[in-house]
Formats: C-alpha cells, sequence, structure tokens
C-alpha cells in the first residue's frame, strides 16, 4: 500500500514491503514541499518501479483531501499566500528592457512563454472563482422559487 508521508519540510511517496519478515518502506518519490502527484511523477515511479502496482487516483484524492484552505492558519494557506506574495514582487521587478537586450534570446523567449502561461492559468482560476460568487449569489433568492416572492 502507498501513501504519502511527511518528513521535515518534504513529502514523499512510499511503499510498504517486506523483506526477510520485517516491513521496509521503500522511497518511491519525493513530491516536494507542496505533496503533489503529477503526470510527471507518476512517468518516472512507473518507470523505476514497475512492478509497484499503485492506485493513483486514490493517492490524487488521498493528497486532495489533505489540503484545507478554509483554515486561514493551515501551513498549506500560508504557504501559498507567501508564495504568491513573492511571485508577485518577483514579476514587480521585472521590466521588458531587461527581458528584451537579454544575452540570450531563448532565455527571452521562455520567460515570455512562462509569463503568457502564468496569465492563462491566473484567467483560469479568477473565472471559476467569478463563477461560484455567482452561484453563490443565486442560491441566496430564497429556495425553491428564487425571489419571486419579494417581488409582489
Amino acid at each position: 500500500m502507498a501513501f504519502v508521508r511527511r518528513k521535515g519540510n518534504a513529502y514523499y511517496l512510499v511503499h510498504n514491503v517486506r523483506r526477510d519478515g520485517k516491513v521496509q518502506q521503500l522511497h518511491l518519490a519525493k513530491l516536494g514541499e507542496r505533496a503533489r502527484i503529477t503526470d510527471q511523477v507518476v512517468r518516472e515511479v512507473s518507470k523505476k518501479h514497475p512492478f509497484v502496482a499503485l492506485n493513483w487516483r486514490q493517492l490524487r484524492e488521498q493528497l486532495d483531501s489533505q489540503i484545507d484552505l478554509a483554515d486561514p492558519q493551515s501551513p498549506a494557506v500560508q504557504n501559498l499566500v507567501h508564495s504568491l506574495r513573492e511571485l508577485n514582487l518577483d514579476i514587480a521587478d521585472l521590466f521588458p528592457p531587461v527581458v528584451q537586450f537579454s544575452e540570450s534570446p531563448a532565455v527571452a523567449r521562455e520567460l515570455l512563454v512562462q509569463l503568457r502561461l502564468l496569465h492563462s492559468t491566473i484567467q483560469v482560476k479568477l473565472n471559476q472563482f467569478d463563477r461560484r460568487d455567482e452561484l453563490k449569489r443565486s442560491h441566496r433568492g430564497g429556495g425553491r422559487f428564487g425571489n419571486a416572492w419579494r417581488e409582489r
């Protein structure tokens, strides 16, 4: 049975195996400070440990249920807010002339690609939050018949 384990500030994907009658943990992958099972992790673990059968869907669900974004004091929320602040500061310090006159055009192109990708990702997330807010407003209307009783 594979599971995610925290050790220090990092998360690891581990699997218990029996060797000579003793249980040992087989470290399958380091997931980093914020535990994520990406497609790349799945490929690398499957390649490195082909005989270990894992339920990837269940592992991803386990991780999703561990993150408590409702608690503003949770480490996950604190790390996310800190990362967003740092990213904002890093991007604010980036000026187009510096990118355009970079010694490496490939670096400048990659930076612009990543900024465009970040912009798209942020737009998708903001749209998701907007839709959620619209749903909340529409459900406040008064139940089965909406606001019809208020119009009289």
